[in-house]
């Protein structure tokens, strides 16, 4: 016959497991955080209506571009600039990696690496970057087309189609678009 109190520490070490094992599950619900703030249901549901499913986690958002990533990570993909998503976006969204900084946010090395491969040398400092690729130094004018700047790396001609880390980039020089590993995609111009 089982003691009282070796049945109430049974009892116990059994609670204590259930909670283990319950405890990942409370922790794993279908949270999407984006700059620092969970989105509410019907956001989250609008958001997935748009672009498909969204995995729960951590990401920023760039309204001003619309580049969005998972957080400490590069650039995964683009959609609509302007929402009104999560917090403001942190300087450290991406990591401190570089100082070359983007709409308030310091680039992932990669993207700086990508950078580099379209312009050369990339400087340190402070730039704007709207959702067409265009950008300059804050408060300057423009002084930078990436999509143009792409097209000239793979040729000229206008148009263009090319893979890299961070994504697909394509265009036939009236139409450009981006395509993200994850498969969204956005198209600008005259599509």
């Amino acid at each position: 016959m089982i003691h009282r109190a070796t049945m109430r520490g049974v009892q116990s070490w059994i609670a204590a497991l259930l909670l283990i094992s319950i405890a990942p599950m409370a922790g794993s619900q279908e949270t999407v955080i984006v700059n620092g703030a969970a989105l509410d249901a019907q956001t989250l549901g609008q958001l997935q209506a748009a672009y498909g499913q969204i995995a729960p986690g951590r990401y920023w958002y760039d309204p001003v571009s619309g580049l969005w990533g998972r957080e400490r990570g590069p650039h995964s993909g683009q959609i609509m600039p302007g929402l009104r998503l999560g917090g403001p976006l942190q300087r450290n969204a991406s990591g401190n990696g570089t100082s070359v900084i983007i709409n308030g946010r310091a680039i992932h090395p990669s993207e700086l690496a990508q950078l580099q491969q379209l312009f050369g040398q990339v400087s340190p400092g402070r730039y704007w970057l709207n959702a067409q690729g265009i950008g300059g130094y804050e408060g300057g004018p423009p002084q930078f087309n990436l999509p143009a700047a792409a097209a000239q790396r793979s040729g000229g001609g206008g148009g263009y189609n090319r893979s890299g880390p961070g994504g697909h980039l394509m265009s036939d020089g009236n139409c450009f678009g981006y395509m993200s590993p994850g498969g969204s995609t956005v198209m600008s111009g005259n599509c």
